[in-house]
Parts: C-alpha cells; structure tokens; sequence
C-alpha cells in the first residue's frame, strides 16, 4: 500500500449518518480524547502538514472526519470525546453518530485507540476498547507525544497500558515521526483481513 501517493484528501465531515460516504473501502476509526493528536497521526501516516486540520484548541472536531488514504483505505476521524465545553447536547450526539457508524459500516475493520502518553487511558477510552471488544473489531493502542517523556517515563507508561488494555501498543512522535512505518504496517493488516 503506498501512503504517500498524494492521493489522500477528506471525502467528507459528516454530522449525522445521512452524510456517511457510499464506498467499500476499509475503514479503520481513530478515537480519543480531544487533543491527543489524532490529525497529526493523520498527517504523519501521508507525510503531509496539513490533510487533516491541527487546531491549537481541543474539541474542534465535532463530525466524522472521512479520510481517503489509498485506493483501498478509508481513515475515520472521529470527535475527541471528554471535551469540557462540550454541552449535554452536543455529547447525546456524538453518542448516536458514534452508534450509528458502528451499526451501519461493516467495512469498519479496526479501531485506533489514540492516547496522550502523559495521561494514560480515561474511561471513555475503556468504554471505547468496550465498545471494540463487543463489536469484535480489532483494536491497538497509539501513544502520541512521546516526544514530551523521557525514555524512562515511556516504556513505564507503554508497559502499564499494554496491562491495563491487553491490547498491542505503539508509539507515535509527531516530531520525530517515530512509529510511522509500525503503525503503517499493522494498518495494512488489519486493511488485507
């Protein structure tokens, strides 16, 4: 599969199911807590700056991003989820958008868990590998600004989620790009399933 043909680009943002795109392609659904780093993962997978937008606010994703990646491969950016200036209302709805996805995709192949390194996993990242475990999809772990850790700090942190999740863990730099190929690779497995 090849990234970096500079075929990639945003099908569609889509706000409810009505909007989700008519295609085939393999997904696979990148979930997280808002401002994890999930556009730059995006960014990085392709090697470009900009495909998906880097806002220096959390929450600004509030649809579902459709990304396509290669002929074969469809990457979904999915809302942040705990974002604290987000009303009752607005959580109700990406409950139903999220629900709905998962009900109605059945190209959906796998789940990226992308998680702040610094943080570990919060509950709506343990409801989410719920959620992925139940629905019998495949699911790995992303820890995002591993730059920001000493590499001490690192593999104690990798070390407590892989316990905590029993699921693989890879690591992901945005500045150093350390992880691409790694997570490039367990993509296109899950893709050729």
């Amino acid at each position: 599969m090849n990234w970096e043909t500079g075929l990639a680009r945003l099908v569609v943002s889509a706000p409810t199911n009505a909007s989700f795109p008519a295609t085939q392609m393999a997904e696979i659904v990148m979930a997280g807590k808002s401002n994890v780093g999930k556009s730059s993962l995006i960014n990085g997978l392709v090697n470009r700056k900009n495909l998906a937008y880097v806002g220096q606010t959390p929450g600004k994703t509030r649809m579902l991003n459709f990304y396509q990646i290669t002929e074969q491969l469809m990457l979904v950016d999915a809302p942040g989820y705990g974002f604290a200036n987000r009303s009752m209302q607005e959580q109700i709805n990406y409950g139903i958008l999220m629900d709905s996805y998962f009900t109605m995709r059945k190209q959906c192949k796998a789940v990226l868990l992308v998680v702040d390194i610094r943080r570990g996993l919060c509950e709506d990242d343990k409801l989410m590998i719920g959620f992925a475990k139940e629905s019998k999809l495949p699911y790995a772990i992303i820890v995002t600004k591993t730059d920001k850790v000493g590499a001490q700090m690192k593999a104690k942190q990798i070390k407590a989620l892989k316990e905590e999740s029993s699921s693989l863990v890879l690591s992901f730099s945005a500045v150093s790009k350390e992880g691409i190929e790694e997570i490039r690779e367990l993509i296109e497995r899950w893709v050729s399933s």
